[in-house]
């Protein structure tokens, strides 16, 4: 069923898999921590203790990203996107752990925001990085559309 739902990238192999794997797995593993971190915990703190996770988690990627120069060389390559990826992630995780706050469901939550971001990145697409929208993609998201209708409808 799932081969049905992944768009077929000729030539990407193994790393297409493997980053749609890990993307899923971690992606599952998030809703889990972010669901259960304890309501009496500051988001402020919270967010502070999982980037200094994620940073130890990213050093411990160099070995298997080896730098093209200096570490200094590296830093020079990077751009704003960098900087609004780090603020965007911010506001994902502060989202997300306010949104779990507030009671709503593991099951629903991560399908809503997913399928909204989904949506709003059409035209982001289309616009800015000249992705093309086919009427089999057109249909997908008025299934899409209709899915959250029927999980917000009450």
């Amino acid at each position: 069923m799932i081969v049905f739902c992944i768009q077929k990238y000729e030539g990407q192999g193994m790393i297409y898999w493997f980053g749609i794997f890990l993307a899923v797995f971690s992606n599952v593993f998030y809703h889990i921590s972010q669901k259960t971190i304890s309501a009496n915990a500051n988001p402020a703190v919270s967010l502070v203790f999982t980037y200094i996770t994620a940073a130890a988690a990213s050093l411990f990627l160099i070995p298997f990203f080896p730098f093209k120069g200096t570490l200094t060389e590296e830093i020079s390559r990077l751009n704003l996107p960098s900087a609004v990826l780090g603020i965007s992630i911010v506001g994902l995780e502060l989202g997300f752990l306010l949104v779990y706050r507030a009671g709503w469901n593991i099951n629903i939550a991560g399908i809503v925001v997913s399928v909204m971001v989904g949506l709003c990145l059409i035209p982001v697409g289309y616009l800015f990085f000249s992705d093309t929208l086919t009427l089999k993609s057109a249909l997908g998201i008025a299934l899409c559309i209709a899915g959250l209708i029927l999980i917000n409808y009450r």
